[in-house]
């Protein structure tokens, strides 16, 4: 078995997408509507055929507080991690990132658990895990 999708509701499809095309080298495929639904959805694709469902309905995230609380610490699925490459990979998307305005909260470091690897937030806070592939730690 491997994990087809994983699934996250957005504000900005569009923006949301964009971040992950150019960073990660998704492919970002055509916008699905439901209007009786009110809901939007587009699928993007990465290397190894693993796809980020970026959803969005005009109803969910109308709470200030917990729309803007994501990068804190909480119950449930936590953050995405993608491996890019080597220690140096990690560095160099870290500070290109950094450069693009991106919030970078946490800096290249290995763990206690010997990953090398940072932390960033995508356009919405979700938190993104760079990390160094296993055989190149």
């Amino acid at each position: 078995m491997k994990i087809e999708h994983v699934a996250i509701w957005v504000n900005d499809i569009d923006k949301v997408c964009e971040f992950y095309r150019k960073y990660f080298g998704g492919v970002v495929h055509p916008l699905y509507h439901n209007p009786a639904k009110q809901f939007t959805s587009r699928f993007v694709t990465f290397e190894g055929g693993t796809r980020l469902e970026v959803m969005h309905r005009p109803d969910i995230g109308k709470d200030a507080q917990t729309s803007t609380m994501f990068h804190v610490e909480h119950l449930g699925f936590t953050h995405l991690c993608f491996s890019v490459g080597s220690k140096e990979d990690v560095d160099r998307l870290t500070k290109q990132m950094s450069e693009d305005g991106i919030q970078v909260v946490g800096q290249p470091r290995t763990t206690g658990d010997g990953y090398y690897e940072s932390v960033v937030l995508d356009p919405e806070g979700n938190r993104i895990e760079l990390s160094a592939t296993s055989n190149e730690q």
